[in-house]
């Protein structure tokens, strides 16, 4: 057969897959058919900004073996994932270094399982928004309204798989950002259990666990067979999650049991939101009970304004010494405008906190995830909106000043859900369960039990084929 554009976008990544290893197209036709996606939606939606084309069908071409993933196109976000032969940015002016000599071991696994590294996707500064608009490479638009954010910090990721480009890409999270570009795109963004992904060889804990990486799909299956191919510890991983028993995609085949389910329509400090936030997850709701689960209106008894804001305090108290390690790598300090200004200030701050703000924060974070997971004694899974409000409109998180505190409000305004599940380190997905009246993707976002992420994945798929969305797209052009 031929790979039309129709047969293409028609099927996920496992899709793809199976067409290459049943001999129906070869792995060479499939990366070009991706790069003509990409060279055709890109301009429009900016999501890519690194290509390396040539490089990825010169590897493809000297492989030898026929990995179950061969020749299924990958992008990778611009941020902390070591491509060897791609330069890594961080989405910042700073940056201006050669190729990568190694690949980060998720990368080396997606890339053994193989998966064809077409380039990166765009990130804000450092990812330190929920909107991808970086000084450096501009704007990502949202696939369904272009004057729309894609979200952040995966929102290239995210834009990119939503337009069409590819079925599925790499993602990062430390406060969110695999989920809201998922909210705002459409698609499905786990955000896994800490440990269960690797973080090395060049970070430790991730910031004492908060942060993760995986991927944003249109479908439950890519999700869990990507996840069979990165998970499980590297050399000297701090934490551990055991994946399932015969794997992510053998637990999909199995229905979850009689899951006691908690939902709730406010924020997680009682505040009003979006209308079609609220309808999103009522509608879930209701889905789930007629799927057989028990639901009840409940929350977790914590502190949300404590966990988030010890969180981010860690966060944002991080990003001075690691900017102070690349100015001693790179052997000169910043200048004037190389940081963004919201950027430059986050890094002031935390290059004169103190270590009894840094640990003090920890300390208060973690005793409000003690508080936060007692609820999951009593319930399996926690369902909120991913987001306050369907994607809003490009420049609402503009970076051109360095009021911190103003910056993070607006984030967590826009925003306020996914950010405890980092702290906490549990999995939780974003699901593409309902569009607004005037077509823009809403996210439902479930949160499971620390290590459970075969279950919250069992769950996904069991909605996916009771309300399907993966054929569903933004109109072109």
């Amino acid at each position: 057969m031929t790979l039309s554009t129709a047969d293409y976008e028609a099927h996920d990544a496992t899709g793809l897959a199976a067409l290459v290893q049943n001999g129906e197209i070869s792995a060479r036709e499939l990366v070009e058919t991706a790069i003509a996606r990409i060279e055709a939606l890109n301009p429009s939606i900016n999501a890519v900004i690194l290509k390396a084309y040539d490089q990825a069908l010169d590897e493809l071409d000297r492989r030898t073996d026929r990995p179950s993933f061969l020749g299924v196109p990958y992008l990778v976000k611009d941020l902390h994932a070591p491509v060897r032969g791609l330069p890594l940015t961080n989405g910042s002016r700073m940056f201006v270094d050669p190729p990568a000599t190694f690949d980060s071991t998720l990368i080396a696994r997606l890339r053994a399982a193989g998966f064809v590294m077409l380039g990166r996707t765009n990130s804000p500064e450092f990812g330190l928004s929920a909107s991808t608009e970086p000084h450096r490479y501009g704007p990502t638009r949202n696939p369904w309204n272009r004057a729309r954010i894609a979200g952040g910090s995966s929102g290239g990721a995210g834009a990119a798989v939503a337009s069409g480009m590819l079925p599925a890409a790499h993602a990062t999270d430390s406060g969110g950002s695999i989920r809201i570009p998922a909210s705002c795109n459409g698609l499905v963004g786990l955000k896994p259990t800490r440990g269960l992904n690797p973080y090395g060889p060049h970070r430790g804990d991730a910031a004492h666990g908060i942060s993760h990486e995986h991927a944003v799909t249109r479908t439950v299956r890519d999700t869990a067979a990507i996840l069979d191919v990165t998970a499980g510890p590297d050399v000297g991983a701090p934490y551990f999650s055991r994946p399932p028993e015969g794997g992510f995609v053998a637990a999909l085949a199995r229905p979850p049991r009689r899951l006691r389910i908690g939902f709730w329509t406010r924020s997680l400090e009682d505040a009003a939101i979006d209308p079609e936030c609220v309808s999103a997850v009522t509608g879930a709701a209701r889905l789930l009970e007629g799927l057989g689960h028990s639901v009840e209106e409940r929350r977790p008894d914590f502190d949300w304004r404590t966990i988030v804001e010890s969180q981010f305090n860690v966060l944002m108290t991080g990003l001075g010494p690691m900017v102070a390690m690349m100015e001693r790598q790179r052997g000169r300090p910043l200048s004037d405008g190389e940081l963004e200004p919201q950027t430059a200030a986050v890094v002031a701050r935390g290059r004169v906190a103190s270590l009894e703000f840094y640990l003090g924060n920890l300390t208060r974070m973690q005793l409000e995830v003690r508080r936060m997971a007692a609820f999951f004694e009593e319930f399996d899974v926690f369902v909120t909106p991913t987001m306050a409000t369907p994607p809003p409109p490009l420049g609402c998180l503009p970076t051109d000043d360095g009021d911190v505190e103003g910056f993070l409000a607006k984030v967590l305004a826009l925003a306020p859900f996914a950010a405890p599940f980092n702290a906490s380190g549990q999995p939780a997905v974003s699901l593409p369960l309902h569009w607004s009246a005037d077509g823009l993707p809403v996210g439902v976002q479930f949160a499971g039990r620390y290590g459970e992420d075969a279950t919250l994945l069992a769950l996904a798929a069991q909605l996916e084929s009771a309300q399907p969305w993966a054929q569903r797209r933004p109109q072109q052009g």
